[in-house]
């Protein structure tokens, strides 16, 4: 499933009047709808098609800075621009990557770099963001990313109004300095870096979490190992 910038419109309905049938008839929907959402949240992702994407000059890219595990004269590099609230995100992240970093980065054929893009229907997704880079400056950027996406459901915008308390204990559980981290926490030290990341995603035609950047083409959606296996081999060729 993957996240999506909502449009801007807001449509209000008047459902003061609506009789009882109205309301048993929405109550099979949520149930029928849930299902499918648990299905795609759980299926395996099926192959990928990229689309050639050429970088917009309207948007300015600014100071972009994504965090990047690898070698640095890796022949490709996998970019994911991602959204730690985006629940395709934490498909990838908890299932594909692994495989990712252990098969492909490890073994020196890629590099991997993800990019903040988060999306404004998830209120809780900034701080986060903000909770992994105030990590990466103690060199734990991985490991807080790692967190985030497997504990999503506790502090996601569903679960809770105040998501702080479960990343000072992620921090504290990581063995950060908790005061040096909390003081880059609470100064929002790192929003800059945050939104000049979704500029360059903006520049890049990104409007999807998470979509993928290998070379030149754009890959949409929560790739399967294979799926990626095979664009960087393709990539790997030219």
């Amino acid at each position: 499933m993957a996240g999506k910038k909502p449009n801007k419109r807001n449509v209000v309905r008047n459902a003061s009047t609506r009789p009882t049938g109205f309301y048993y008839i929405l109550a099979a929907i949520a149930v029928v709808g849930a299902s499918i959402l648990g299905y795609t949240l759980l299926r395996k992702p099926s192959g990928a098609v990229g689309t050639e994407i050429t970088p917009g000059p309207a948007v300015a890219s600014g100071p972009a800075q994504g965090y990047t595990m690898g070698k640095a004269d890796a022949p490709v590099e996998i970019i994911e621009f991602g959204d730690f609230e985006c629940p395709g995100c934490g498909y990838f992240a908890v299932v594909t990557e692994p495989d990712l970093r252990t098969r492909l980065v490890q073994t020196g054929l890629a590099k991997f770099t993800f990019m903040d893009f988060p999306l404004g229907m998830h209120k809780n997704t900034i701080p986060a963001h903000n909770a992994a880079a105030c990590a990466n400056d103690q060199g734990k950027f991985w490991e807080m990313h790692d967190r985030l996406f497997a504990t999503q459901d506790q502090w996601n915008t569903q679960a809770t109004d105040n998501p702080k308390p479960f990343f000072e204990k992620y921090a504290e559980e990581l063995g950060l300095n908790k005061d040096v981290w909390l003081t880059c926490y609470n100064a929002r030290k790192h929003e800059g870096r945050i939104m000049a990341n979704v500029a360059e995603g903006e520049r890049r035609m990104i409007n999807t979490t998470p979509s993928f950047v290998v070379g030149s083409k754009l890959y949409v959606g929560a790739l399967g190992y294979d799926a990626l296996k095979a664009i960087v081999d393709s990539a790997t060729k030219k």
